[in-house]
């Protein structure tokens, strides 16, 4: 099998990594998934991740098509690097080979010009087209036209709030805080026209390539708001040279006034997924989350008077 007779026949990879009839080599595919690079006849490297043999459950319905809806619709802007979908099959997704590199001031400037392009692409409305996942948990995706401000409450707090609640991830305390925020979501500001969004870009959904790119990949695709990827991209240590990255967007593409203030706003949306997905361990940083959002309202409605 080489690359063109996989473009022609996705289907028949499958048939051909259960007769071991491609070289498969086992990678690091996150938390959920296994994943490997196949090397082809050709010599050409792939990227296959699959939902993992022996779980005590199978894939959820859709889960592998929507993940490659959403990088195709990113990569049909046409401004940052996004692998080619080769293969999207129920149980099999197989995209090209990113070689890693490192990851470079230039890199990471160029990084936030196409990542400001990819916003501009926009989209024709909050959500997308398809059924959304946020890791191995379902995202509502239903279009909507906003506000932004509102359509964050109703599709990407409040569902995740419930799951943790109801999973007895949070106490009391947490819910409160997180209840606080939302009950202020219009007092932030900020709203704007949806923006093409990869939606799930924490430091790991990047990889720096060999060619000098960032390329984006695991995306929960949507229409949503720009600040959300760019305050995902400062968790957990953040993304390297991340001063480089902003400067270099807010240069091509100017924030909006208080885009600071709402950074733990839009961070709240992965934390609470991250109590939905694995309980009471992620307690502490929703609360820690909530609070840097409440402290940031306060300072910005001291700063106005």
């Amino acid at each position: 099998m080489d690359l063109a007779y996989l473009r022609a026949h996705p289907a028949h990879l499958p048939t051909f990594l259960t007769h071991q009839r491609i070289r498969e080599t086992p990678v690091t595919g996150g938390s959920i998934c296994a994943a490997a690079r196949l090397t082809l006849d050709d010599g050409h490297s792939v990227f296959a991740k699959s939902w993992p043999e022996g779980s005590d459950r199978p894939a959820p319905e859709g889960f592998f098509a929507s993940e490659a809806a959403g990088l195709r619709w990113l990569r049909a802007a046409d401004a940052v690097g996004v692998p080619e979908v080769l293969v999207a099959l129920p149980e099999l997704l197989a995209l090209d080979w990113i070689e890693p590199g490192e990851p470079t001031p230039a890199a990471a400037e160029r990084f936030g010009r196409e990542l400001a392009a990819l916003h501009r692409a926009g989209a024709p409305a909050f959500g997308a087209d398809w059924p959304g996942f946020i890791g191995a948990l379902p995202q509502d995706n239903t279009p909507d036209s906003g506000p932004w401000s509102t359509w964050f409450v109703r599709r990407r707090l409040t569902p995740y709030l419930r799951r943790s609640v109801d999973g007895g991830a949070l106490t009391a305390t947490e819910t409160a805080l997180v209840e606080q925020v939302i009950a202020g979501i219009g007092g932030y500001g900020g709203d704007e026209p949806p923006a093409r969004v990869h939606g799930d870009l924490w430091p790991g959904n990047v990889v720096w390539g060999i060619d000098g790119r960032a390329w984006l990949v695991d995306p929960a695709a949507h229409g949503g708001h720009r600040e959300t990827d760019l305050a995902q991209l400062a968790l957990f240590g953040g993304v390297p040279h991340l001063d480089r990255v902003l400067a270099a967007y807010r240069e091509a593409w100017p924030l909006a006034d208080g885009w600071a203030a709402r950074v733990p706003v839009h961070q709240l949306h992965l934390m609470l997924v991250h109590t939905a997905l694995f309980g009471a361990g992620w307690r502490e940083a929703v609360g820690r989350t909530a609070r840097q959002a409440l402290e940031a309202a306060s300072g910005r409605a001291n700063v106005e008077r």
